[in-house]
């Protein structure tokens, strides 16, 4: 509370008026209090605007007519109205465990961070009733109230993946994952080139159709890819459907618990028919290409790649690679490092011998994932254990090499 009895102590501390929440009470001569009501209002500047307006001019009439005022400052805009321009959005499953900053941001994304920030220090944004502070942890059944404009609010009235194709190599599902076979050609993520189509769009529509995406619910998650492959690779990609699911599988990628083994095709015939190599690999981001050396270099990073070769034919031999480190480009690099480039691949390998098998993508396939868990996996872990495999590799069939 804050006690004005006369007209020049108010004057003085006038920058206390210029709250924009407060409840004005005054006592008059025989004691009574007026209560002031303010219309619900259309917007945050008309609240501003009119709540300091309000009270600069009733305070300054009553004091000048030497009544005592008290101004009670708030904690929130408090209105007279039908609550309508007040929503609420209780946190489910998928949306738990993220910063309340990243959800607004996902959930609300016409809305600029600065306003976002500024409604959450103003409280135009709680959380369960109570102020809250951007880098919160939600948990499910969370309840964030708000009381922002209407527009942030519109749904989506069409969604850019049902123009994706619909044809999906499902290798395995469960409620929580799919394990796809991507063919050569198709990209993971839409790119500006091609942004009709992509794998990350056909599995969101898969699952819309299933009836286990709703963007309307699920708006600050969407179904996505684990892991890449790059378009002229075909192999397995990993798809989470919620949220709990890619935390989990992002976990046990980063931690190498799961096995990824490729195979490919390259010249000649490497010696020995195993082997397990270390060298040194650097990328040249202008050029997008690596380099690799057999010793240590300043910017130079450890790759370990581990091949056995399965059949020889021809002039070429179908090897089967184990990667111990994940870098960019490493089979690859790696194997053409050694003299054994793979066939078709145009950055990398022997131009001469891709023309003459009309080859224009490399025989690169990653066709079998094993799952080996050494830390809990939560939702995910009836996987521990389990090994999928691709069956139609098209270089390749029961270990043979099959290109004529």
């Amino acid at each position: 509370m804050i006690q004005y009895n006369n007209l020049h102590s108010y004057l003085l501390d006038r920058q206390v008026i210029i709250s924009t929440s407060a409840a004005i009470t005054h006592t008059a001569f025989a004691g009574s209090t007026d209560a002031t009501s303010i219309p619900a209002p259309k917007d945050i500047a008309t609240v501003q605007f009119f709540l300091r307006h309000l009270i600069n001019i009733t305070l300054y009439i009553l004091l000048s007519k030497g009544i005592n005022v008290t101004v009670e400052i708030s904690s929130r805009i408090c209105y007279t109205g039908t609550g309508d321009d007040m929503r609420e959005l209780r946190i489910n499953k998928n949306d738990a465990g993220q910063r309340l900053d990243k959800y607004l941001s996902k959930r609300f994304r016409t809305m600029p961070k600065s306003l976002m920030y500024k409604y959450l220090r103003t409280k135009y944004i709680k959380l369960n009733g109570k102020k809250v502070q951007p880098d919160v942890f939600l948990s499910e059944g969370d309840v964030l109230t708000f009381y922002i404009r209407d527009e942030f609010f519109e749904e989506q009235e069409h969604y850019d993946f049902l123009k994706a194709g619909k044809e999906l190599d499902i290798l395995y599902e469960d409620e929580n994952i799919l394990l796809l076979n991507k063919k050569v050609g198709v990209l993971c993520h839409q790119d500006s080139r091609y942004d009709a189509d992509a794998l990350n769009l056909r599995v969101m529509r898969y699952l819309y159709d299933k009836g286990e995406y709703d963007p309307k619910e699920e708006r600050a998650f969407s179904p996505a890819l684990c892991n890449r492959i790059d378009r002229n690779t075909g192999g397995i990609v990993i798809a989470a459907k919620n949220a709990e699911a890619l935390r989990v599988m992002n976990q046990k990628i980063r931690d190498r618990e799961i096995e990824k083994i490729y195979l490919c095709v390259v010249k000649g015939t490497p010696k020995p028919k195993t082997a397990l190599m270390k060298a040194y690999l650097f990328k040249d981001e202008s050029t997008n290409k690596v380099r690799v050396s057999d010793t240590p270099r300043e910017g130079y990073k450890e790759i370990i790649t581990e091949y056995s070769v399965l059949d020889s034919a021809n002039g070429l031999s179908l090897c089967e690679v184990h990667l111990h480190t994940g870098r960019t480009h490493q089979i690859r690099a790696h194997m053409a490092h050694i003299g054994h480039p793979l066939l078709g691949d145009e950055k990398y390998g022997d131009r001469k011998l891709n023309a003459r098998y009309r080859m224009r993508q490399q025989a690169l396939y990653a066709y079998k994932l094993s799952f080996d868990f050494t830390t809990p996996a939560g939702c995910l872990e009836k996987l521990n254990g389990l090994t999928i495999t691709a069956q139609d590799v098209w270089f390749a069939e029961d270990g043979k090499l099959i290109l004529n």
